[in-house]
């Protein structure tokens, strides 16, 4: 079949099956979400062998070893899926809830919670997205498009397989949940243009694919740009606490969108806290500035453009600053609104960081890594917002819904 065509099919069956999902009950969503908890348990094998095939051509086209890790399930990778699901489940249902209500003129008028209808879901390398994203669509009674990208295909059309089977047997449609098994990128391109079928966009990747998408696409879209994200050490900063919050931030995930990219330093406590940076960071290629490189002589040299990357790598970048305003100018110029935290015991500091940063989260005495749905007790995330509307941050069932508004009333008319 062409690929319009096909994809123009999906969103057809998605769009038919968010009617149905309007009206499912509670029980009924959470019995298939549960089903898919146990489904992706018992097939917890099946998944390890199709995602070992994504891992073993991606080693062949020489994709890096934290890119390779944000691509590969392990069993326990596989348990925590199966672990957020059920977590989803056993959050409040989400819909019809009544979230105001007055009289303004004698009848009752309520603003009620309702799905946003079929959100199509363009995402890269991390298998676990489509559970995430499956989970979250259905928790909130949206039906959703999911497209891969195709260095996950194996792990992702098992996945998909295993969930569509879970909520067909849950007696919902397993159109609920679509995923594309064509990885044409012309297949992108028509999907963010089906109007009428489609009502939302959300792209999780590179920049470079949020950009095309942003460009091309004909329906909303909340973006997920990249994470450049900061740390600011600041003069006052607990040094031991400051080296743990700076290792575990750049290395626990390097591949993810909210590890550390730049460190900022302030220049009172270069001479103490700069030496014990590359122990720390054992195994990261560090680029710093002049006065980095004063004290940190055998660094590489800090260009313009490494402060505007995301490596998604044991790559860092450090900046010597004068101050917190200087930090916090550094941040707004080359930052990408994702993620950025300040370590100090200065509280006015702290204060003035947390007023002036504008990003979606800001972290205190705290790692970038922090930055996450399922850390956040959201369940999991369906993406990180660097968006100011609708939605900004993780994003949770909460960030799934709209509203619409509720008259009731006894014959009441306008005068």
């Amino acid at each position: 079949m062409d690929i319009s065509k096909y994809i123009e099919e999906l969103g057809r069956r998605a769009k038919e099956a968010s009617f149905f999902l309007r009206s499912v009950l509670p029980g009924e969503k959470n019995k298939a979400l549960y089903g898919i908890a146990d489904g992706i348990e018992a097939h917890t094998e099946r998944i390890g062998e199709a995602n070992r095939k994504d891992c073993d051509r991606g080693r062949k086209k020489g994709l890096s070893e934290a890119f390779l890790d944000r691509l590969a399930l392990t069993d326990s990778r596989i348990r925590d899926m199966a672990e957020s699901v059920r977590e989803i489940a056993r959050f409040e249902d989400p819909v019809g809830r009544v979230t105001a209500c007055r009289r303004p003129q004698g009848f009752v008028l309520e603003k009620v919670t309702i799905p946003i209808g079929v959100i199509a879901m363009i995402y890269e390398s991390r298998p676990n997205v489509t559970v995430d994203a499956a989970a979250l669509c259905l928790k909130s009674s949206n039906a959703c498009i999911l497209r891969g990208g195709s260095d996950a295909f194996e792990s992702n059309v098992v996945l998909a397989d295993i969930i569509q089977g879970a909520i067909e047997e849950a007696g919902v449609p397993k159109d609920a949940v679509c995923y594309v098994e064509r990885t044409e990128h012309e297949g992108v391109d028509r999907l963010v243009t089906l109007q009428g079928l489609v009502d939302l966009v959300i792209p999780r990747g590179g920049e470079s694919l949020v950009r095309a998408v942003t460009r091309k696409a004909a329906v909303p879209v909340i973006k997920h740009y990249k994470g450049v994200c900061h740390l600011f050490v600041d003069a006052s900063a607990q040094m031991e606490k400051a080296l743990q919050v700076v290792q575990n931030a750049k290395m626990q995930r390097p591949a993810t969108c909210n590890a550390l990219e730049t460190l900022l330093v302030h220049e009172d406590i270069t001479s103490a806290f700069l030496p014990g940076l590359p122990g720390a960071l054992e195994g990261v290629e560090i680029r710093g500035c002049e006065k980095t490189r004063e004290i940190l002589p055998f660094v590489k040299p800090a260009t313009e453009d490494d402060y505007y990357e995301e490596y998604s790598d044991l790559i860092l970048t450090v900046k010597v600053v004068g101050s917190v305003d200087e930090a916090i100018r550094h941040i707004e110029r080359y930052g990408s609104s994702h993620t950025d935290g300040i370590l100090s015991e200065d509280i006015h500091n702290i204060e003035r960081f947390t007023q002036a940063v504008d990003s979606a989260v800001v972290t205190v005495n705290a790692s970038t890594r922090l930055s996450d749905g399922g850390v956040f007790g959201l369940g999991a995330e369906i993406g990180i917002s660097t968006d100011k509307l609708h939605a900004r941050g993780p994003m949770g069932i909460g960030e799934l819904l709209t509203y619409k508004w509720v008259v009731r009333g006894n014959g009441d008319i306008r005068r």
